[in-house]
Order: C-alpha cells, then structure tokens, then sequence
C-alpha cells in the first residue's frame, strides 16, 4: 500500500495499493493492521460502499460490535438502516430527510460531541472503528481525533507514576446523564454492565504506552468519585490540547479507520435541518491481553 502523512494531524492515508470493494489478502490485513499500531488512523478517499459492502470490508479485521444499539434498539426505528452492526451516525429518518431535532436517535448522537472510545464501556471494547461518510452538510460535522500515545508520552513523571495499575470504570449511560438525557428504563440502563480498564494500557504489538479514558469513564478505584472525577476531567483535559488532535473535514466516498484503544474522537457540531449521514461498523478487540487476566 502506499501511504502519505495526514497534513495537520497524526495518522496516515492511503493513496494506492488498497481496493475496499475487493477481498483483501491476509498480507494485506497484516499490513493495515501495522499501519493501526503505528498511526492509529488511517485514512481512505474516494472509495464509495454500500452497507454490505462496508460491512464485509470490516469483517475481514474481526468479529463485530453493536456497541451502544443494545441499549438503543427499541426506540432506534426511524432508520434507513437496518443492520445490528451497523451504527446510523446521521439525523436521516427513513424518508431519506433529516428527522425533527427532538428525535431520540437525534439526541443520542449529541453524546458523540463528547471525546469517546467506541464501547470502552464493555468487556471486549472496540478495537477498530471505520466510519464512511455517504452525505455531508454544508458545513460542520466534521470529527475530531486526539492521540492518546502521544498524551501519555506528554505526561511528567510523577503522574504516569501515580496511574500506574489504577483503573477506570467506564458506564454506557455516563455521558447521556451529564448531558440531561435520563430518559432510559431500568432495562435500559441494565443493558450493559460497567466495565473497569486500565487508565494507562498497552498495545500488545508494539509494547507502546496510551491512556485509555474518555466521557465514558466515571471513576477511579481506590480514589472517592469526587476526586477521581476530577482527576479524569484533568486527563481528559490533558489528552485533548490542540497538538494532539486532527480534525478530518469529510468528503463523500471517505473511511476513517481508527483504534478506539490509542484515540478518542467526537463530531462537531452542524445545522441538524441539514441532512448528515454517516456509517460506523466496529470490530471487538477480542484478543486483548485484559481479558485473558481477567479470566
């Protein structure tokens, strides 16, 4: 594959040597694969999918998350799309036309303007996220991505010290709640169980440091949650100055690949009377060295 910097921003893209549409080889998979542990984006132009065709491309790196559709199921209806893996990231109602602001599905895609790991709520996380964009409004909307390696490295000392063996219990819920939205059942917020992570993980291939925190996360063993809170809040704060982060501004027919492990990412804001439609399919990080302590 050939492959260029991302201007503005860590990551990479690929300018040849990869069809989406095509089966990849297992040379192939590996070589992605590398170029995720080193850049933790990558970037696709210009390549078109429908949903089944998204759908097989992801498959070929894991087994898939529903993520937060568990919990969003029964009232996510007014939707063209149809597929469990499939998450609908737009504000288009079965009509083809942007749904009213007051649609639930409308309301629960604002908790995506939070800095967020893709399902770091559950055991396994996500590990892969590709997001394709299929129609774009006027302006805005665009997604944010910040590097968490890079915001680790950047601590001092005595910090990454202090974190070392501490974990963070990430909720489904969390970032609805702090944004008002408590409109869920008992059933709901059931759905899926709160998940503790290591605040500073690992990447298995390479031996490089991350923190691993986000709107998820709601607090910190062995810390009482007011103190634990903040400490996330000054992480978060942290992790997302403006020298770590790349902002994409979408094009029809992209694909941004990203490892919720090493990134955090959130959109931003656009006019919702404008149509903005967007697919996430998600890969589980079902190797990943805390399950197999955990057992």
């Amino acid at each position: 594959m050939e492959t260029r910097q991302i201007e503005d921003g860590f990551g990479v893209e690929i300018t040849g040597g990869l069809d989406v549409l095509a089966p990849l080889s297992p040379a192939q998979v590996a070589e992605l694969d590398a170029l995720m542990d080193e850049h933790s984006i990558v970037l696709i132009r210009n390549q078109p999918m429908t949903t089944d065709q998204q759908l097989a491309f992801t498959r070929q790196f894991g087994p898939l998350d529903q993520g937060f559709k568990k919990v969003t199921a029964k009232w996510n209806t007014n939707t063209q799309v149809t597929q469990a893996e499939v998450g609908d990231i737009s504000n288009i109602g079965k009509d083809g036309k942007p749904v009213p602001r007051t649609d639930k599905r409308v309301l629960n895609n604002i908790a995506n303007q939070m800095w967020h790991s893709d399902s770091s709520f559950q055991k396994p996380a996500a590990k892969y996220s590709m997001l394709h964009s299929v129609r774009n409004p006027s302006w805005g909307g665009d997604t944010e991505f910040t590097d968490l390696k890079a915001a680790y490295d950047a601590l001092d000392d005595r910090m990454k010290e202090f974190l070392d063996g501490k974990e963070a219990e990430h909720y489904a819920l969390h970032s609805r709640f702090l944004l008002g939205d408590d409109s869920y059942t008992e059933e709901q917020k059931a759905a899926i169980d709160p998940a503790w992570w290591p605040i500073v993980r690992v990447n298995p291939a390479t031996g490089r440091k991350h923190l691993f925190i986000g709107v998820h996360a709601r607090q910190i063993d062995g810390l009482t949650v007011p103190e634990g809170r903040m400490m996330l809040a000054d992480l978060l704060e942290h992790a997302t100055q403006q020298q770590f982060i790349y902002r994409h501004k979408w094009q029809t027919g992209d694909t941004v690949i990203w490892d919720n492990r090493a990134t955090l990412h959130r959109g931003r804001h656009f006019d919702l009377d404008e149509p903005r439609e967007l697919r996430r399919t998600t890969t589980l990080d079902d190797q990943a060295p805390e399950l197999s302590l955990a057992s």
